[in-house]
């Protein structure tokens, strides 16, 4: 059984530049969402065990996006991948439940290292 992979970004761009990024020895199903909205459908329907999430998107933003997987306990492990450096931001996300905040643009040696430190990715 393979994982189900999410990427919810805005910008089509970074969601290609970020499945790019991805080990390309993973296997895991990939979905895209647009906005916050199509990310948590998609993490209902199933489609987001692993979930890199941006944060400033139309709709719903990243913040909403992991305040609503907390509060319905939605099985989902998070990952931001944003622009937003700033520290009041990341100590948000955190405190909000994402395993890890990686500045964008994600580089494969950076997704790799977060994904092995928090047992996503074993056995490549």
């Amino acid at each position: 059984m393979s994982l189900n992979l999410l990427i919810c970004d805005d910008s089509g761009f970074a969601r290609k530049q970020m499945a790019k990024s991805l080990p390309p020895d993973w296997k895991v199903d990939i979905h895209f969402a647009t906005d916050g909205v199509e990310g948590i459908n998609a993490i209902r329907e199933g489609k987001g065990d692993i979930v890199l999430l941006d944060l400033t998107m139309p709709n719903m933003d990243g913040f909403g996006v992991l305040e609503i997987i907390r509060r319905e306990d939605l099985p989902a492990m998070v990952i931001v991948v944003s622009g937003d450096i700033q520290p009041e931001a990341r100590k948000r996300v955190l405190d909000l439940g994402a395993l890890a905040f990686i500045e964008k643009p994600i580089d494969t040696d950076k997704a790799r290292q977060v994904l092995t430190e928090y047992g996503i990715l074993t056995g490549i």
